[in-house]
Protein backbone atom coordinates (compact mmCIF):
# COMPACT_ATOMS: atom_id res chain seq x y z
CA UNK A 1 0.00 0.00 0.00
CA UNK A 2 1.07 3.08 -1.04
CA UNK A 3 1.99 6.06 1.77
CA UNK A 4 0.30 8.71 1.31
CA UNK A 5 1.82 11.05 3.86
CA UNK A 6 1.49 14.33 2.40
CA UNK A 7 -1.94 14.17 2.38
CA UNK A 8 -2.14 15.01 5.61
CA UNK A 9 0.74 16.82 5.81
CA UNK A 10 1.90 20.61 7.08
CA UNK A 11 4.87 21.81 5.00
CA UNK A 12 6.93 25.01 6.28
CA UNK A 13 9.29 26.42 3.13
CA UNK A 14 12.47 28.47 3.99
CA UNK A 15 15.57 29.79 2.64
CA UNK A 16 18.95 28.04 4.65
CA UNK A 17 20.26 31.09 4.14
CA UNK A 18 18.21 33.36 5.81
CA UNK A 19 16.51 30.84 8.70
CA UNK A 20 19.87 31.03 11.44
CA UNK A 21 23.60 31.72 11.63
CA UNK A 22 25.37 29.07 13.80
CA UNK A 23 29.00 29.61 11.97
CA UNK A 24 29.09 33.38 12.75
CA UNK A 25 29.73 34.88 9.28
CA UNK A 26 26.25 36.27 8.61
CA UNK A 27 24.40 33.85 6.54
CA UNK A 28 22.21 31.70 7.29
CA UNK A 29 23.21 27.88 7.51
CA UNK A 30 22.76 23.64 8.27
CA UNK A 31 24.14 23.56 11.40
CA UNK A 32 22.33 26.86 12.25
CA UNK A 33 19.05 25.37 10.82
CA UNK A 34 19.18 21.94 12.92
CA UNK A 35 19.80 24.18 16.20
CA UNK A 36 16.40 25.85 15.55
CA UNK A 37 14.49 22.33 14.69
CA UNK A 38 12.87 22.84 17.89
CA UNK A 39 10.82 25.35 16.57
CA UNK A 40 9.46 23.75 14.05
CA UNK A 41 8.35 20.25 15.74
CA UNK A 42 6.88 23.19 18.52
CA UNK A 43 4.77 24.64 15.37
CA UNK A 44 3.29 21.32 14.62
CA UNK A 45 4.92 21.18 10.76
CA UNK A 46 5.51 17.96 9.23
CA UNK A 47 7.61 18.33 6.07
CA UNK A 48 10.19 20.55 5.37
CA UNK A 49 10.88 22.57 2.37
CA UNK A 50 14.96 23.96 1.46
CA UNK A 51 14.56 26.50 -1.24
CA UNK A 52 18.43 25.86 -3.23
CA UNK A 53 21.45 25.61 -0.87
CA UNK A 54 23.61 24.12 -4.19
CA UNK A 55 26.57 25.90 -4.77
CA UNK A 56 26.43 29.30 -6.64
CA UNK A 57 26.89 32.23 -7.54
CA UNK A 58 23.88 33.33 -5.86
CA UNK A 59 22.66 36.02 -8.21
CA UNK A 60 18.97 34.60 -8.34
CA UNK A 61 18.84 33.84 -4.49
CA UNK A 62 20.65 30.61 -5.44
CA UNK A 63 18.26 29.26 -8.34
CA UNK A 64 21.24 29.98 -10.70
CA UNK A 65 23.09 26.65 -9.89
CA UNK A 66 26.61 26.01 -10.23
CA UNK A 67 26.94 22.23 -9.31
CA UNK A 68 23.61 20.04 -8.56
CA UNK A 69 25.95 17.42 -6.00
CA UNK A 70 27.01 19.98 -3.27
CA UNK A 71 25.91 22.37 -0.81
CA UNK A 72 26.83 26.22 -0.82
CA UNK A 73 29.98 26.53 1.19
CA UNK A 74 28.81 29.34 3.07
CA UNK A 75 25.99 27.19 4.44
CA UNK A 76 28.33 24.12 5.34
CA UNK A 77 28.96 20.81 4.16
CA UNK A 78 27.50 17.77 2.65
CA UNK A 79 28.24 16.06 5.97
CA UNK A 80 26.07 19.35 7.54
CA UNK A 81 23.02 18.49 5.35
CA UNK A 82 22.99 14.86 6.29
CA UNK A 83 23.40 16.20 9.70
CA UNK A 84 20.36 18.03 9.35
CA UNK A 85 18.71 15.45 7.66
CA UNK A 86 18.95 12.69 10.25
CA UNK A 87 18.24 14.77 12.99
CA UNK A 88 14.80 16.33 11.11
CA UNK A 89 13.61 12.68 10.58
CA UNK A 90 14.11 11.75 14.43
CA UNK A 91 11.46 14.54 14.96
CA UNK A 92 9.19 13.21 12.34
CA UNK A 93 9.71 15.60 10.25
CA UNK A 94 10.37 14.62 6.45
CA UNK A 95 12.38 17.17 3.77
CA UNK A 96 11.94 18.12 0.41
CA UNK A 97 14.34 20.15 -1.67
CA UNK A 98 14.02 22.22 -4.56
CA UNK A 99 14.70 20.16 -7.93
CA UNK A 100 15.73 23.26 -10.31
CA UNK A 101 16.40 21.41 -13.30
CA UNK A 102 15.06 23.63 -16.37
CA UNK A 103 18.68 25.65 -16.59
CA UNK A 104 21.85 26.17 -14.78
CA UNK A 105 23.80 28.94 -13.58
CA UNK A 106 26.20 30.32 -16.92
CA UNK A 107 29.10 29.19 -14.44
CA UNK A 108 27.60 25.94 -14.08
CA UNK A 109 30.85 23.36 -16.10
CA UNK A 110 28.34 21.79 -18.26
CA UNK A 111 27.38 25.60 -19.61
CA UNK A 112 30.97 26.41 -19.99
CA UNK A 113 31.80 23.08 -22.23
CA UNK A 114 28.91 23.47 -23.96
CA UNK A 115 29.79 27.38 -25.23
CA UNK A 116 34.05 25.68 -25.89
CA UNK A 117 33.14 22.63 -27.48
CA UNK A 118 29.51 22.86 -29.51
CA UNK A 119 30.42 19.21 -30.78
CA UNK A 120 31.54 17.82 -27.43
CA UNK A 121 29.81 15.55 -24.67
CA UNK A 122 28.04 18.59 -23.51
CA UNK A 123 27.13 20.44 -26.74
CA UNK A 124 23.80 19.73 -26.96
CA UNK A 125 22.66 20.46 -23.37
CA UNK A 126 21.51 23.73 -23.49
CA UNK A 127 19.39 25.18 -25.93
CA UNK A 128 21.08 27.05 -28.89
CA UNK A 129 20.69 29.12 -32.14
CA UNK A 130 23.09 29.71 -34.83
CA UNK A 131 21.43 32.23 -36.06
CA UNK A 132 19.22 35.50 -34.03
CA UNK A 133 15.69 34.58 -33.49
CA UNK A 134 13.40 36.36 -34.87
CA UNK A 135 11.74 37.68 -31.60
CA UNK A 136 14.10 37.38 -28.79
CA UNK A 137 11.90 39.25 -26.06
CA UNK A 138 8.67 36.53 -26.49
CA UNK A 139 8.03 34.87 -23.49
CA UNK A 140 9.73 37.52 -21.19
CA UNK A 141 8.92 36.29 -17.55
CA UNK A 142 10.77 39.38 -15.67
CA UNK A 143 9.03 42.56 -17.63
CA UNK A 144 10.95 45.08 -16.50
CA UNK A 145 13.33 43.77 -15.06
CA UNK A 146 14.50 41.20 -17.97
CA UNK A 147 15.25 42.55 -21.81
CA UNK A 148 15.35 39.51 -23.57
CA UNK A 149 15.13 35.45 -23.30
CA UNK A 150 17.57 34.84 -25.68
CA UNK A 151 21.52 36.02 -25.24
CA UNK A 152 24.31 35.78 -27.89
CA UNK A 153 27.52 34.23 -26.32
CA UNK A 154 30.69 35.06 -28.27
CA UNK A 155 32.98 31.97 -27.78
CA UNK A 156 30.15 29.61 -29.41
CA UNK A 157 28.90 32.75 -31.54
CA UNK A 158 25.54 31.26 -31.34
CA UNK A 159 22.31 32.43 -29.14
CA UNK A 160 21.53 30.77 -26.34
CA UNK A 161 17.92 30.64 -24.52
CA UNK A 162 17.13 31.27 -21.05
CA UNK A 163 12.95 31.99 -19.95
CA UNK A 164 14.71 33.41 -16.76
CA UNK A 165 17.86 35.79 -16.60
CA UNK A 166 20.59 35.71 -19.16
CA UNK A 167 22.81 33.96 -16.53
CA UNK A 168 20.31 31.47 -16.42
CA UNK A 169 20.46 29.17 -19.70
CA UNK A 170 18.28 26.79 -20.15
CA UNK A 171 18.75 23.01 -20.49
CA UNK A 172 17.67 20.73 -23.33
CA UNK A 173 15.47 18.24 -22.10
CA UNK A 174 15.07 17.02 -25.43
CA UNK A 175 18.79 15.59 -25.07
CA UNK A 176 18.37 11.94 -23.07
CA UNK A 177 21.90 12.74 -21.67
CA UNK A 178 20.07 15.70 -19.81
CA UNK A 179 17.09 13.45 -18.60
CA UNK A 180 19.81 11.07 -17.48
CA UNK A 181 21.80 13.20 -15.54
CA UNK A 182 17.85 14.88 -13.72
CA UNK A 183 17.54 11.25 -12.59
CA UNK A 184 21.25 11.18 -11.48
CA UNK A 185 20.66 14.66 -9.10
CA UNK A 186 17.33 13.36 -8.00
CA UNK A 187 18.81 9.89 -6.51
CA UNK A 188 21.92 11.62 -4.98
CA UNK A 189 19.98 13.29 -2.67
CA UNK A 190 17.42 10.63 -1.83
CA UNK A 191 20.51 8.78 -1.40
CA UNK A 192 21.03 11.40 1.38
CA UNK A 193 17.80 11.23 2.97
CA UNK A 194 15.14 13.81 1.33
CA UNK A 195 11.75 12.71 1.04
CA UNK A 196 11.45 14.03 -2.52
CA UNK A 197 11.11 17.46 -4.50
CA UNK A 198 9.41 20.92 -5.32
CA UNK A 199 9.84 20.77 -8.89
CA UNK A 200 11.05 24.84 -9.82
CA UNK A 201 9.39 26.33 -12.99
CA UNK A 202 7.36 23.09 -14.08
CA UNK A 203 5.80 24.38 -17.22
CA UNK A 204 9.17 25.54 -18.79
CA UNK A 205 10.93 22.68 -17.67
CA UNK A 206 8.72 20.27 -19.85
CA UNK A 207 8.61 22.35 -23.01
CA UNK A 208 10.43 22.15 -26.57
CA UNK A 209 10.76 26.12 -26.95
CA UNK A 210 13.49 27.51 -29.10
CA UNK A 211 14.76 24.05 -30.39
CA UNK A 212 15.11 23.94 -34.34
CA UNK A 213 13.21 20.41 -34.21
CA UNK A 214 10.76 19.42 -32.04
CA UNK A 215 11.29 15.47 -30.96
CA UNK A 216 8.30 13.08 -31.71
CA UNK A 217 8.10 12.93 -28.28
CA UNK A 218 5.24 14.37 -25.63
CA UNK A 219 7.67 16.51 -23.10
CA UNK A 220 4.66 15.31 -20.43
CA UNK A 221 7.14 11.95 -20.79
CA UNK A 222 9.80 13.12 -18.44
CA UNK A 223 7.30 13.81 -15.30
CA UNK A 224 6.21 10.21 -16.04
CA UNK A 225 10.11 8.84 -16.38
CA UNK A 226 10.83 10.92 -13.40
CA UNK A 227 8.10 9.68 -11.30
CA UNK A 228 8.84 6.08 -11.93
CA UNK A 229 12.34 7.12 -10.88
CA UNK A 230 11.25 8.67 -8.07
CA UNK A 231 9.11 5.57 -6.50
CA UNK A 232 11.92 3.42 -7.70
CA UNK A 233 14.47 4.58 -5.39
CA UNK A 234 12.06 5.48 -2.42
CA UNK A 235 8.61 4.96 -1.62
CA UNK A 236 6.96 7.64 -0.55
CA UNK A 237 9.08 10.34 -2.38
CA UNK A 238 6.99 12.92 -3.64
CA UNK A 239 7.02 15.68 -6.20
CA UNK A 240 5.30 19.21 -5.85
CA UNK A 241 5.30 21.41 -8.85
CA UNK A 242 5.77 24.95 -9.01
CA UNK A 243 3.16 25.19 -12.33
CA UNK A 244 1.10 28.63 -12.40
CA UNK A 245 -1.24 26.61 -14.93
CA UNK A 246 -5.01 27.07 -15.87
CA UNK A 247 -7.28 24.87 -14.75
CA UNK A 248 -7.24 22.68 -18.10
CA UNK A 249 -4.29 21.84 -18.10
CA UNK A 250 -3.72 20.24 -14.41
CA UNK A 251 -5.13 17.04 -15.47
CA UNK A 252 -1.71 16.53 -17.70
CA UNK A 253 0.33 17.32 -15.00
CA UNK A 254 -0.80 15.14 -12.40
CA UNK A 255 -1.73 11.98 -15.00
CA UNK A 256 -2.97 8.79 -14.01
CA UNK A 257 -5.37 6.53 -15.11
CA UNK A 258 -8.35 9.00 -15.35
CA UNK A 259 -6.04 10.71 -17.91
CA UNK A 260 -4.96 8.09 -20.14
CA UNK A 261 -1.16 8.12 -18.60
CA UNK A 262 0.77 7.16 -16.35
CA UNK A 263 0.94 8.98 -12.89
CA UNK A 264 3.09 11.56 -12.63
CA UNK A 265 2.77 14.57 -9.78
CA UNK A 266 1.78 13.93 -6.73
CA UNK A 267 1.19 17.67 -6.39
CA UNK A 268 0.44 21.20 -7.58
CA UNK A 269 0.74 24.52 -5.77
CA UNK A 270 -2.67 26.19 -6.47
CA UNK A 271 -2.12 29.24 -7.78
CA UNK A 272 -5.35 30.37 -8.77
CA UNK A 273 -6.95 29.68 -5.64
CA UNK A 274 -4.26 31.73 -4.15
CA UNK A 275 -5.24 34.41 -6.52
CA UNK A 276 -8.84 33.97 -5.84
CA UNK A 277 -8.09 34.01 -1.90
CA UNK A 278 -6.80 37.79 -2.11
CA UNK A 279 -9.12 38.59 -4.52
CA UNK A 280 -11.45 37.71 -1.90
CA UNK A 281 -9.63 39.52 0.89
CA UNK A 282 -9.44 42.89 -1.22
CA UNK A 283 -13.07 42.43 -1.57
CA UNK A 284 -14.26 40.93 2.29
CA UNK A 285 -16.03 38.40 -0.04
CA UNK A 286 -15.52 34.87 -0.28
CA UNK A 287 -17.17 33.58 -3.15
CA UNK A 288 -14.00 34.09 -5.50
CA UNK A 289 -13.09 31.19 -3.28
CA UNK A 290 -15.66 29.26 -3.93
CA UNK A 291 -15.79 30.11 -7.54
CA UNK A 292 -11.74 28.97 -7.28
CA UNK A 293 -12.65 25.56 -5.94
CA UNK A 294 -14.94 24.87 -7.72
CA UNK A 295 -13.11 25.08 -10.89
CA UNK A 296 -10.49 23.01 -10.06
CA UNK A 297 -10.48 19.49 -12.57
CA UNK A 298 -12.57 16.40 -11.42
CA UNK A 299 -10.75 14.47 -13.76
CA UNK A 300 -7.82 13.95 -11.30
CA UNK A 301 -5.93 10.37 -9.63
CA UNK A 302 -7.24 10.02 -6.08
CA UNK A 303 -3.08 10.12 -5.34
CA UNK A 304 -3.18 13.24 -6.51
CA UNK A 305 -3.59 16.33 -3.96
CA UNK A 306 -3.29 20.04 -4.32
CA UNK A 307 -1.16 22.51 -2.17
CA UNK A 308 -2.78 25.64 -0.66
CA UNK A 309 -0.58 28.66 0.55
CA UNK A 310 -1.25 32.26 1.72
CA UNK A 311 2.23 33.63 0.31
CA UNK A 312 5.72 32.17 -1.20
CA UNK A 313 9.18 33.02 -1.56
CA UNK A 314 8.82 35.36 -4.78
CA UNK A 315 6.19 37.93 -6.12
CA UNK A 316 2.31 37.24 -5.38
CA UNK A 317 1.46 36.54 -8.66
CA UNK A 318 -1.96 37.93 -10.03
CA UNK A 319 -1.27 36.86 -12.87
CA UNK A 320 -4.98 34.92 -13.62
CA UNK A 321 -6.97 37.61 -12.03
CA UNK A 322 -8.11 39.90 -14.86
CA UNK A 323 -7.23 43.63 -14.87
CA UNK A 324 -9.40 45.12 -12.65
CA UNK A 325 -9.59 42.14 -10.55
CA UNK A 326 -5.44 42.29 -10.43
CA UNK A 327 -5.86 46.26 -10.10
CA UNK A 328 -8.35 45.66 -6.61
CA UNK A 329 -5.54 43.57 -5.07
CA UNK A 330 -3.32 46.45 -5.73
CA UNK A 331 -5.17 49.04 -4.25
CA UNK A 332 -5.76 46.77 -1.13
CA UNK A 333 -2.52 45.82 -0.43
CA UNK A 334 0.11 47.21 -2.15
CA UNK A 335 -1.07 50.47 -3.74
CA UNK A 336 2.60 51.87 -4.31
CA UNK A 337 4.86 51.44 -7.21
CA UNK A 338 7.42 49.83 -5.47
CA UNK A 339 5.18 47.24 -3.50
CA UNK A 340 4.42 45.95 -7.33
CA UNK A 341 6.74 43.66 -9.26
CA UNK A 342 6.50 42.89 -13.01
CA UNK A 343 3.21 44.42 -13.88
CA UNK A 344 1.80 41.11 -12.55
CA UNK A 345 2.79 40.74 -8.64
CA UNK A 346 3.29 42.11 -5.16
CA UNK A 347 7.04 41.51 -3.61
CA UNK A 348 5.24 41.81 0.14
CA UNK A 349 5.17 39.96 2.87
CA UNK A 350 1.51 38.27 4.39
CA UNK A 351 1.49 40.46 7.61
CA UNK A 352 2.38 44.44 6.40
CA UNK A 353 -0.49 42.97 3.56
CA UNK A 354 -3.09 42.62 6.11
CA UNK A 355 -1.79 45.65 8.09
CA UNK A 356 -0.33 44.03 11.02
CA UNK A 357 -3.75 43.19 12.14
CA UNK A 358 -3.43 40.04 14.04
CA UNK A 359 -6.94 38.80 14.44
CA UNK A 360 -7.23 38.80 10.30
CA UNK A 361 -3.47 36.79 10.21
CA UNK A 362 -5.10 34.27 12.46
CA UNK A 363 -7.75 34.11 9.79
CA UNK A 364 -5.92 33.71 6.67
CA UNK A 365 -4.16 31.07 8.76
CA UNK A 366 -6.79 29.22 9.62
CA UNK A 367 -8.90 29.70 5.69
CA UNK A 368 -5.74 28.04 4.53
CA UNK A 369 -5.61 25.34 6.78
CA UNK A 370 -9.33 24.21 5.86
CA UNK A 371 -8.55 24.50 2.23
CA UNK A 372 -8.82 20.89 0.92
CA UNK A 373 -5.18 19.79 0.29
CA UNK A 374 -1.99 20.18 2.04
CA UNK A 375 -1.13 23.66 3.35
CA UNK A 376 2.11 25.11 2.76
CA UNK A 377 3.81 27.61 4.87
CA UNK A 378 6.64 30.50 4.16
CA UNK A 379 9.34 30.99 7.23
CA UNK A 380 8.44 34.04 9.74
CA UNK A 381 4.60 34.20 8.52
CA UNK A 382 3.64 32.67 11.66
CA UNK A 383 4.99 35.18 13.78
CA UNK A 384 3.54 38.61 11.37
CA UNK A 385 7.55 39.35 9.91
CA UNK A 386 7.81 42.38 8.13
CA UNK A 387 9.19 43.00 5.12
CA UNK A 388 12.10 45.49 3.24
CA UNK A 389 10.82 47.17 0.13
CA UNK A 390 14.99 48.93 0.42
CA UNK A 391 16.29 45.34 -0.84
CA UNK A 392 15.86 44.88 -4.76
CA UNK A 393 12.87 42.50 -6.83
CA UNK A 394 11.95 39.76 -4.40
CA UNK A 395 14.46 39.91 -2.00
CA UNK A 396 11.77 42.17 0.20
CA UNK A 397 10.57 38.86 1.73
CA UNK A 398 13.69 36.64 1.99
CA UNK A 399 14.85 38.65 5.16
CA UNK A 400 16.37 36.67 8.39
CA UNK A 401 14.23 34.73 10.72
CA UNK A 402 13.35 36.91 13.75
CA UNK A 403 13.96 34.88 16.55
CA UNK A 404 14.17 37.94 19.45
CA UNK A 405 14.79 41.21 20.18
CA UNK A 406 18.29 40.82 20.54
CA UNK A 407 21.11 42.16 17.94
CA UNK A 408 20.53 40.97 13.89
CA UNK A 409 17.35 39.62 15.70
CA UNK A 410 18.57 36.70 16.79
CA UNK A 411 19.60 35.44 13.75
CA UNK A 412 23.48 35.97 13.85
CA UNK A 413 25.32 36.44 16.98
CA UNK A 414 28.57 37.23 15.33
CA UNK A 415 27.82 38.17 11.82
CA UNK A 416 28.82 41.79 10.76
CA UNK A 417 27.85 41.33 7.22
CA UNK A 418 24.41 39.70 7.17
CA UNK A 419 23.02 37.59 3.79
CA UNK A 420 20.40 40.46 3.88
CA UNK A 421 19.78 43.22 6.51
CA UNK A 422 17.44 41.93 9.26
CA UNK A 423 13.52 43.70 9.42
CA UNK A 424 14.56 46.35 12.29
CA UNK A 425 11.77 49.74 12.53
CA UNK A 426 8.23 49.32 12.77
CA UNK A 427 6.05 47.13 15.11
CA UNK A 428 6.36 44.34 11.89
CA UNK A 429 10.45 44.61 12.82
CA UNK A 430 12.37 42.33 15.55
CA UNK A 431 11.75 44.43 18.13
CA UNK A 432 8.36 44.12 18.51
CA UNK A 433 7.99 41.10 16.39
CA UNK A 434 9.66 37.91 16.97
CA UNK A 435 9.81 33.98 18.30
CA UNK A 436 10.76 34.65 21.94
CA UNK A 437 8.33 37.74 22.44
CA UNK A 438 5.22 35.36 20.83
CA UNK A 439 6.18 31.56 21.89
CA UNK A 440 3.52 30.16 24.52
CA UNK A 441 2.09 33.64 25.03
CA UNK A 442 -1.65 33.40 24.62
CA UNK A 443 -3.26 35.55 21.92
CA UNK A 444 -0.28 35.70 20.24
CA UNK A 445 0.06 34.76 16.68
CA UNK A 446 2.45 32.01 17.05
CA UNK A 447 0.46 30.15 19.59
CA UNK A 448 -2.64 30.56 17.27
CA UNK A 449 -0.49 29.18 14.77
CA UNK A 450 0.48 26.53 16.50
CA UNK A 451 -3.21 25.64 17.88
CA UNK A 452 -4.46 25.56 14.15
CA UNK A 453 -1.59 23.54 12.67
CA UNK A 454 -2.39 20.62 15.58
CA UNK A 455 -6.30 21.11 14.58
CA UNK A 456 -5.63 20.51 10.78
CA UNK A 457 -3.18 17.63 11.67
CA UNK A 458 -5.97 15.59 14.10
CA UNK A 459 -8.87 16.72 10.82
CA UNK A 460 -7.92 14.49 8.30
CA UNK A 461 -10.97 14.78 6.17
CA UNK A 462 -9.65 17.88 4.91
CA UNK A 463 -6.51 16.19 3.21
CA UNK A 464 -8.03 12.97 2.02
CA UNK A 465 -11.81 13.44 1.82
CA UNK A 466 -14.29 15.03 -0.22
CA UNK A 467 -15.55 19.28 0.07
CA UNK A 468 -18.75 20.88 -0.04
CA UNK A 469 -19.20 24.25 -0.11
CA UNK A 470 -22.17 25.59 1.77
CA UNK A 471 -24.47 27.57 0.16
CA UNK A 472 -26.57 30.33 1.73
CA UNK A 473 -24.22 31.82 3.96
CA UNK A 474 -23.30 35.83 4.05
CA UNK A 475 -21.10 36.56 0.78
CA UNK A 476 -18.31 36.92 3.57
CA UNK A 477 -18.47 34.15 5.04
CA UNK A 478 -16.98 30.73 3.41
CA UNK A 479 -18.51 27.52 4.71
CA UNK A 480 -16.68 24.04 3.72
CA UNK A 481 -17.97 20.66 5.23
CA UNK A 482 -15.01 17.72 4.62
CA UNK A 483 -16.11 14.35 4.49
CA UNK A 484 -13.95 10.96 4.80
CA UNK A 485 -14.16 7.73 6.34
CA UNK A 486 -17.49 8.65 8.02
CA UNK A 487 -16.42 12.03 9.92
CA UNK A 488 -16.96 15.19 8.57
CA UNK A 489 -15.14 18.70 9.76
CA UNK A 490 -17.29 22.20 9.46
CA UNK A 491 -15.48 25.05 9.08
CA UNK A 492 -16.97 28.85 8.49
CA UNK A 493 -14.57 31.75 7.81
CA UNK A 494 -15.67 35.49 8.11
CA UNK A 495 -13.54 37.43 5.52
CA UNK A 496 -15.38 40.74 6.67
CA UNK A 497 -14.66 43.09 9.69
CA UNK A 498 -17.91 43.09 10.52
CA UNK A 499 -20.04 40.19 13.00
CA UNK A 500 -21.81 37.86 11.51
CA UNK A 501 -24.45 35.76 11.78
CA UNK A 502 -25.14 32.19 9.96
CA UNK A 503 -26.52 28.71 10.34
CA UNK A 504 -25.12 25.84 8.49
CA UNK A 505 -27.37 23.42 7.32
CA UNK A 506 -25.71 19.97 7.30
CA UNK A 507 -28.21 17.15 6.36
CA UNK A 508 -28.48 14.21 8.84
CA UNK A 509 -26.09 16.32 11.40
CA UNK A 510 -27.36 15.97 15.15
CA UNK A 511 -24.53 18.42 17.11
CA UNK A 512 -21.61 20.63 16.55
CA UNK A 513 -18.31 19.74 18.67
CA UNK A 514 -16.37 23.11 18.55
CA UNK A 515 -12.62 22.26 17.55
CA UNK A 516 -11.63 26.31 17.80
CA UNK A 517 -12.48 29.96 17.07
CA UNK A 518 -15.79 31.72 17.82
CA UNK A 519 -18.12 29.07 19.03
CA UNK A 520 -16.88 27.96 22.70
CA UNK A 521 -19.35 24.97 23.70
CA UNK A 522 -21.49 22.06 21.81
CA UNK A 523 -24.13 23.17 19.35
CA UNK A 524 -27.32 21.50 17.95
CA UNK A 525 -26.26 21.50 14.27
CA UNK A 526 -29.87 23.77 13.60
CA UNK A 527 -28.58 26.65 15.94
CA UNK A 528 -27.32 29.84 14.55
CA UNK A 529 -23.48 30.71 15.40
CA UNK A 530 -22.27 34.01 16.32
CA UNK A 531 -18.97 34.87 14.27
CA UNK A 532 -16.95 37.87 15.31
CA UNK A 533 -15.26 40.20 12.69
CA UNK A 534 -12.66 38.15 11.00
CA UNK A 535 -13.75 34.80 12.87
CA UNK A 536 -13.62 31.62 12.09
CA UNK A 537 -15.31 28.30 13.48
CA UNK A 538 -13.85 24.57 13.45
CA UNK A 539 -16.52 22.11 14.19
CA UNK A 540 -16.32 17.92 14.28
CA UNK A 541 -20.16 17.16 13.50
CA UNK A 542 -21.65 14.69 15.22
CA UNK A 543 -18.82 14.29 17.61
CA UNK A 544 -15.26 12.48 18.16
CA UNK A 545 -14.00 11.08 14.20
CA UNK A 546 -13.94 6.78 14.89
Amino acid sequence: MMDLWYKNAVIYCLDVKSFMDASGDGWGDFQGLTDRLDHLEALGVTCVWLNPFYPSPNRDNGYDISDFYGVMERLGSPGDFVAFSREARDRGLKVIIDLVVNHTSSEHPWFKASREDPDGPYGDFYVWSKEKPKDITKGIVFPGVQDAVWTHDETRDAWYMHRFYKYQPDLNISNPAVREEIMKIMGYWLELGVWGFRIDAAPFLIEYEGLDEEPDRDPLLLLTEMRDFLSWRRAGGIFMAEANITRDKAPGYFGGHENGTEERLHMLLDFPANQAMWLAFARADARPIAEALRSRPQKVPGQAQWANFLRNHDELSLDKLSDDERQEVFDAFGPEKDMQLYGRGLRRRLAPMLGGDTERLKMAHSLMLALPGTPVMWYGDEIGMGEDLSLEEREAVRTPMQWADERHAGFSFDGTDLVRPVVEDGPMGYHETNVASQRGRAGSLLTQVQHLIRTRRACPEIGWGETEIIVGLPDCVLGLVCSWRGGRVLTLHNLSDQPQEVQAPLDGASHLVPLMGDAGEALEADNRIAMTPYGYCWFRVDGERR
